[in-house]
């Protein structure tokens, strides 16, 4: 557990200090699905000087039946398209996840285990001219329990 929450904070300190540029390399957001499982506040910071590799990092939830934990890390790479203010938004995350049950299925255990699901994404992000970001990805998430599709869904503001 200790060596999960250091890899997340190592993780965080690098993409909340890395470099001061002019333009806009912050996000916040909400996520819908996608790496948070269920529900995400996320934090992104562009690492390069123009939209290419980021890192994020967030707090979510999942339910069956009550509210349990789920800690996004990740990273991504923006491919700019035709249009300067969209992308393609590639990235590999991890999800720390507190269950007290087999998460996507239905399990008898209740001891409150804690795991990690690795969480490819793919998908269509756009930046608008009020600061606002939007983006939509699929979300495949594989841990222990196997493969489950899953899809994500993301709004927020560039600072």
């Amino acid at each position: 557990m200790r060596k999960y929450f250091s890899t997340i904070f190592m993780f965080a300190f690098v993409a909340f200090t890395f470099g001061k540029e002019a333009c806009k390399k912050s996000d916040i957001y909400l996520e819908a699905g996608g790496n948070g499982l269920f529900g995400s506040v996320n934090y992104e910071r562009q690492l390069t000087k123009v939209p290419g590799l980021g890192a994020r990092i967030g707090i979510g939830f999942y339910s069956e039946n009550s509210f349990y934990l789920t800690i996004p890390v990740g990273i991504n790479y923006l491919f700019r398209l035709r249009n300067p203010k969209s992308f393609i938004d590639a990235g590999l995350g991890v999800t720390w996840t507190q269950i007290d049950g087999k998460l996507f299925g239905d399990s008898k255990n209740s001891n409150g285990e804690h795991f990690v699901s690795f969480i490819p994404s793919i998908g269509y992000r756009r930046h608008t001219s009020k600061d606002l970001m939007w983006r939509i990805n699929v979300t495949p998430v594989a841990n222990k329990y196997g493969l489950v599709p899953w899809l994500g869904a993301s709004i927020g503001k560039r600072f």
